[in-house]
């Protein structure tokens, strides 16, 4: 490690680049904070990192970011859970950083006894002050070490003036280098970065540090998350360093933007995956979605899991922004309804046979709309009728004919209908479709007409709710 004096321009050291596959098990995590429902975007960095793991035989950890009491609970955690669960996913085992607050403080201990980690007196106010005049002078905003000057007076005085101090990591300055998994070689110039604070006055600890601790601990060989943490990594490496353990590879994926090309936003669908389950959308339809987002490949909801992780390739990934337009998951939400048997129908509650299945599924958009179209064809409905179709639907109920029915008896009847009354096209279908499903559209008559039988189209002919 380079030289650990506060103020030591070293000559630019290089972190050895991980490769794509070390030796050993790969080890991936995602790490939700448990303060709101999982969404698209992080459902996106979720799907990835299982994706990983399973294509190169490794594990996934799931660690709850929990050390934001004031808005984390265990609800949200474990609608997390079940959220992961019915998109797919499967983790090795749960951690959480709440639990290891002993071992972040002896990490934290570790860098102070290496003078890796100084008190700041600063308030916000004074913080935002210097920010302001360093920008009014063309500088970047960066920490000025002012705290380092401090006497041991100095922050006596300060704290019974009733100042708490924050607690800064000292960057060395010198530039770190990675090969990033998705954006190539990559670097960031610790001079031009803020110190980092890791503790707050009130000396609970910023994401920072529990992150990297934990990192580290849990063997994590590659943490793939999105471009917005890609500022992190140069001080994640350094501190990962300080505490004398090797860094895991980075891959840092492209925010997703809405069909419009801004900030993907709620109205575009940035709905939580709870929301997404209840509007019907298919888990599988997500997955292929979040699999293929920015990869240059055409999303595949037929895929099974392991079928997804033979095709991954971190690699294709680009650092074009991709863009997420709910009707693309409208649509491959329905090309898995479509794709379903009725077995697997039945497993999900269900009681459908193999005869209703076969003509309703291609009419179907969304599984909870098959319950509506079992009832058309063997259950309750209210007939729709004009009045001015009364003669026309009694005349049409004496021309049906005798049981058994088969596809060909529509074709049949209506040739009957036509002759017997006179009408044609649109003026003989839908007042028949309408006083038989109620609706004006759905799938063939030729094949709901047999499975409704002979009783229950003479009923609902008659005007009754049969």
């Amino acid at each position: 490690m380079a030289s650990s004096s506060p103020l030591a321009d070293s000559s630019a050291t290089e972190f050895p680049p991980s490769p794509r596959d070390p030796a050993g098990a790969v080890v991936v995590r995602f790490a939700p904070s448990p303060t709101g429902r999982l969404h698209l975007g992080n459902a996106r960095i979720a799907v990835l990192n299982a994706l990983y793991a399973r294509a190169h035989g490794g594990s996934l950890i799931l660690r709850m970011d929990d050390t934001d009491e004031a808005r984390g609970t265990e609800a949200f955690a474990q609608a997390i859970r079940e959220d992961l669960t019915w998109l797919g996913l499967t983790w090795v085992r749960e951690e959480s950083q709440k639990a290891r607050a002993a071992r972040h403080a002896e990490a934290l201990e570790t860098l102070r006894a290496a003078g890796r980690l100084y008190p700041c007196y600063e308030t916000p106010e004074e913080l935002e002050g210097k920010r302001r005049r360093q920008l009014a002078r063309g500088k970047p905003p960066v920490y000025d070490r002012a705290a380092l000057a401090l006497s041991e007076a100095d922050r006596a005085r300060l704290e019974a003036e009733g100042r708490r101090p924050h607690w800064r990591f000292l960057l060395e300055a010198r530039d770190v280098t990675w090969v990033d998994l998705v954006r190539g070689p990559s670097h960031a110039h610790a001079a031009h970065l803020s110190d980092p604070v890791l503790v707050r006055e009130d000396g609970g600890l910023l994401y920072t540090l529990p992150s990297v601790v934990d990192d580290l601990d849990f063997g994590v060989t590659h943490v793939i998350r999105g471009e917005d943490h890609v500022v992190n990594t140069a001080v994640q490496i350094q501190i990962a360093q300080a505490l004398g353990g090797r860094p895991p590879a980075w891959a840092h994926l492209p925010l997703v933007l809405g069909p419009d090309g801004g900030p993907l936003s709620k109205r575009d669908g940035a709905l939580s995956i709870g929301d997404l389950r209840d509007e019907g959308i298919e888990a599988a339809a997500i997955v292929a979605l979040m699999a293929a987002l920015g990869s240059g490949t055409a999303p595949d909801p037929t895929l099974d899991w392991d079928a997804h992780a033979r095709a991954f390739r971190l690699e294709a990934f680009g650092r074009a922004q991709p863009r997420l337009d709910p009707a693309d998951l409208a649509r491959l939400s329905t090309r898995v309804v479509h794709a379903l048997d009725g077995s697997q129908v039945r497993a999900r509650g269900y009681a459908v046979s193999e005869a209703h299945w076969a003509v309703l599924h291609a009419n179907l958009t969304r599984l909870d709309e098959l319950p509506a179209w079992l009832a058309v064809i063997d259950g309750t409905i209210e007939p729709v009728r004009a009045p001015e179709d009364e003669d026309f639907l009694a005349r049409a109920a004496a021309c049906l004919p005798a049981a058994p029915w088969d596809e060909t008896t529509w074709k049949a009847w209506t040739g009957a209908v036509k002759a017997a009354t006179g009408r044609g096209g649109r003026a003989l279908f839908r007042p028949l479709r309408l006083a038989l499903t109620g609706l004006d559209h759905g799938p063939e008559m030729a094949a709901l007409l047999p499975l409704m039988g002979r009783e229950r189209v003479l009923a609902r002919l008659a005007g009754e709710k049969a």
